[in-house]
């Protein structure tokens, strides 16, 4: 019988092999075939890897996470926008994952985000605002939950104005802020806030730094100084080192040069030009 037509192979149940030319009965149990070897995943990604057969694995279900922390009072008085902020105590180093939020974190949320709305609907924009500083005073591992639920609400010019005011919290529970937003999953959010904090004065930034090192949180001085050099002009941020030059410059050019060669060099000068060694 001629081949089927372009080779192609026939489909269905294996062929019984025919009887030899001399005589011989056909072999009705083969030795068995090894098994084809699996198709080898293409692209550079998996290069080089083995074949092996993979079981799968189950993963399993985690619950969603929560903080407990009580609110804290705004104890600096207003006036200018950073006034006092670098002299404030700093807030213990923040843990690395957001803790879970208990129910008195939720109903006080709820019960802020309900105020907001109504306050807003009724066109009383100051009391809104009153709401939003005393909320920015939060304790940070409360932001996420909140930016959540005002995201929710339609809220979300009023989360732009609690990112505003939550710039002038001390150094170490701004960055605390930060990372749990970040660690939300909030990183734009984060990057946000520690931009606009980088805006306070530059003799601030060099006593929050000062207050950062004596506590040993070197993490903390990390995100500063990193969103610091990256929003202030180098001769901007020559200035914050006028406190301790011997403590600051080698800490603001460690930062400057993790951004980049060109933004470190440029330090350089700017710290040299103003009286700095460097």
């Amino acid at each position: 019988m001629d081949p089927l037509p372009g080779g192609a192979r026939a489909r269905g149940p294996a062929a019984v092999p025919a009887q030899a030319h001399d005589g011989t009965p056909p072999d009705l149990h083969p030795s068995p075939v090894k098994r084809a070897k699996r198709r080898r995943r293409g692209g550079a990604r998996f290069a080089g890897m083995a074949e092996t057969d993979v079981a799968p694995v189950a993963v399993p279900q985690t619950a969603p996470l929560s903080s407990a922390a009580p609110a804290q009072a705004r104890t600096t008085p207003r006036g200018a926008r950073f006034a006092g902020a670098a002299g404030e105590p700093v807030n213990p180093r923040p843990a690395a994952a957001p803790e879970p939020q208990d129910e008195d974190a939720r109903r006080l949320t709820a019960e802020t985000v309900a105020a907001l709305t109504r306050l807003r609907g009724e066109g009383r924009s100051g009391e809104a605002h009153a709401l939003l500083v005393e909320a920015a005073y939060w304790p940070p591992a409360r932001f996420p939950l909140l930016a959540a639920e005002l995201h929710r609400a339609g809220l979300d010019a009023d989360w732009a104005t609690l990112l505003w005011e939550a710039a002038s919290l001390p150094a170490g529970r701004l960055v605390a802020a930060a990372d749990a937003l970040t660690a939300a999953g909030r990183t734009g959010d984060g990057h946000q806030l520690l931009r606009q904090g980088a805006v306070r004065p530059a003799s601030e930034i060099g006593a929050a730094v000062l207050g950062l090192a004596d506590e040993g949180r070197g993490r903390e001085i990390s995100a500063l100084l990193d969103a610091y050099v990256r929003v202030r002009a180098p001769e901007e941020a020559a200035r914050s080192v006028e406190t301790d030059p011997e403590r600051l410059v080698p800490l603001l050019l460690r930062a400057a040069r993790a951004v980049s060669e060109e933004c470190q060099w440029d330090l350089v000068h700017a710290l040299r030009v103003a009286g700095f060694t460097a």
